[in-house]
């Protein structure tokens, strides 16, 4: 379990990252494939009935999905690389080791 601590606050603090810098570019940008998709369906103008707007509104989901799913990603395994780094670096040496017997 102590292995995990440091992967688990990465993605974390990569969440809140998200949430600070790319939630709303990642809702923009959904929203706008969801628009693209609606018009290539419907046609364009896309006229405002439930259908388009629901492939709008699943497009700014997926973006945001996406995206928060790779500030997730990165942060754990930004987590885990400091980690790994300084649990190398806190190990003993193997001299300790023996003169500790």
């Amino acid at each position: 379990m102590n292995r995990k601590i440091p992967t688990l606050i990465g993605a974390a603090i990569g969440l809140a990252l998200f949430l600070a810098i790319a939630l709303l570019p990642a809702m923009l940008y959904g929203g706008y494939a969801g628009l693209l998709l609606a018009g290539g369906i419907f046609g364009t103008p896309v006229a405002p009935t439930l259908l388009p707007r629901a492939l709008i509104v699943f497009g700014m989901m997926m973006g945001v999905v996406a995206i928060g799913s790779l500030f997730a990603v990165a942060g754990a395994v930004a987590g885990a690389a400091v980690g790994a780094l300084t649990n190398v670096t806190m190990r003993r040496p193997v001299a300790e080791e023996h003169v500790s017997r």
